[in-house]
């Protein structure tokens, strides 16, 4: 990286958010930018989960871009191995490498407001930018419980983001902390191998089939010879989980047949009552994000299985104790705990305008204007930022909404011309969330009776957007600049600076 580069744009991360952002820039016909990207390669949380088992709960012709369509999918729900391929193919197909800035961990962006412009500090060196996108995404920075004794345990600990891949579990004794998305999918992948395996779980999730099936070559034939079917194929999988929407946000009581058919799953794949019953949750189901899984359920049926319906609490050398007291003896240690979401330490190395971090500004719960801008922090977006998350369709649809909002963001700067910035007014940041706020309240994920990962600290969610893909898609279609000031460089006036704002 040169000594003091500016460029235009800096895109933080090149995860689906980063690399859509900078195709994006690239369409409208901006090239002077870089995408900073901590890590040796593209593909972010699709880069950093490598464990066994890991695979998309959204389907595959949903979960890619829409100007980037994959004729190719091998399988109706893909793994990790093939969305990430699919990532490195959408960089280089759209030449996005001469902008990559690879192992450029951002360390701290200051705003100058004498200049208007980010000033950028990396593990590579520094750099400014006139605007700065934030798309390191809220499953990028693994979270780690802390349980005493841990630094103690004489095994091996890592985190289900950060798989050790040389570490042989053949034999060994293995607990697996944690029942999320992550862990339902390890727990079967692993557990023909391991000597003994035991499972902490704090809270049951409610498991649905995942009907997950290979592409036919005719299949694949079809969309690359008639692009139009794969575009049906989306619109159908779009379609459906729009209509099934106001389950979630408006009508949670609805979801009782849903409820149904998962304990009938359970009991299909469960004899034993006793393990059922730790089994089966005590919430709505929708609360937490449903998962989808054919193996989970037979898997905790062998004989090496072990189920504690209770939390990790304690480590005393090799044996792991559960908050009820239970005891079990390991060799190994795998958090499938999830990520810093309402936390994101990114927010710390943000500095805005007043002088105070991002991680300050949002101490009391996360907020954006329309997801993307906070207030105090000019010339900044986010990419799936606040509120902006899904709990049953492809987030892929979320970032390319915002992408749009980025776009205009962009257009507005050229129209006012060089020398100007815009920061999001505080009224109109505290309107957009009293609005999704007061929606929120009578969704499954605040009514469901759960503690999820999309609650924050002080139990608001801040995490799930309330609403359909296409409500949001209109919502982000334009920059509206009632909700903005416009910040003008000083100008210099007999030898003096005097302030210009709109």
């Amino acid at each position: 990286m040169a000594e003091h580069e500016h460029v235009r744009v800096a895109v933080i991360g090149s995860g689906f958010g980063g690399l859509g952002a900078a195709v994006r820039l690239r369409r409208e016909g901006i090239t002077d930018f870089v995408v900073l990207e901590r890590a040796d390669g593209v593909g972010g949380t699709w880069r950093d989960n490598s464990y066994p088992g890991c695979a998309c709960d959204v389907p595959s012709h949903l979960y890619s871009f829409s100007f980037a369509p994959n004729p190719d999918w091998p399988r109706t729900f893909s793994g990790q191995r093939h969305i990430r391929a699919y990532l490195e193919h959408v960089t280089d197909l759209f030449g996005l490498r001469p902008h990559l800035r690879l192992g450029s961990e951002v360390k701290l962006m200051t705003w100058d407001g004498e200049n208007l412009r980010w000033n950028i500090e990396t593990t590579r060196g520094a750099l400014s930018a006139d605007v700065v996108v934030s798309a390191t995404g809220p499953l990028s920075d693994p979270k780690i419980p802390e349980i005493p004794g841990l630094a103690s345990f004489p095994g091996k600990v890592f985190h289900s983001a950060r798989w050790d891949h040389d570490h042989d579990l053949r034999g060994k004794r293995v607990a697996m902390v944690g029942t999320g998305a992550s862990a339902i999918q390890i727990v079967p992948a692993i557990q023909p191998q391991v000597g003994r395996l035991t499972l902490f779980q704090r809270t049951p999730p409610w498991v649905m089939p995942r009907v997950d099936r290979a592409i036919s070559g005719a299949e694949r034939w079809l969309h690359r010879r008639l692009p139009v079917t794969a575009q049906a194929r989306r619109g159908l999988l779009w379609g459906i989980r729009e209509l099934q929407v106001q389950a979630f946000t408006k009508h949670p009581d609805e979801l009782g047949l849903i409820e149904q058919l998962a304990r009938r799953n359970m009991a299909r794949a469960v004899k034993d009552p006793a393990l059922r019953a730790k089994l089966t949750p005590d919430y709505r189901i929708g609360c937490k994000r449903i998962l989808l899984s054919s193996t989970y359920y037979p898997a905790l049926t062998r004989p090496n299985v072990d189920v504690v319906a209770s939390g990790l609490s304690e480590i005393r050398g090799s044996t792991v104790v559960a908050a009820d007291g239970t005891e079990a003896e390991a060799d190994v240690i795998i958090f499938g705990t999830g990520f810093h979401v309402t936390d994101m330490p990114i927010a710390e190395r943000v500095v805005g305008a007043e002088g105070i971090t991002l991680a300050e500004s949002w101490k009391n719960g996360m907020r954006a204007l329309r997801g993307a801008s906070a207030a105090g922090f000019p010339n900044w977006m986010t990419i799936i930022g606040p509120n902006t998350g899904l709990g049953n369709s492809s987030m892929i649809l979320m970032i390319e909404s915002q992408l749009n909002y980025m776009a205009d963001y962009l257009r507005q700067l050229d129209v006012l011309g060089g020398g100007t910035a815009l920061v999001a007014r505080p009224a109109a940041v505290d309107a957009w969330n009293h609005r999704v706020q007061e929606r929120m309240k009578r969704t499954v994920w605040n009514t469901g009776g759960c503690t999820s990962w999309y609650l924050d600290a002080s139990g608001r969610n801040t995490t799930i957007w309330p609403g359909t893909t296409t409500e949001f898609r209109r919502a982000t279609r334009r920059v509206d600049l009632a909700e903005y000031e416009v910040i003008r460089k000083p100008a210099v006036v007999s030898g003096r600076k005097s302030e210009a704002a709109a």
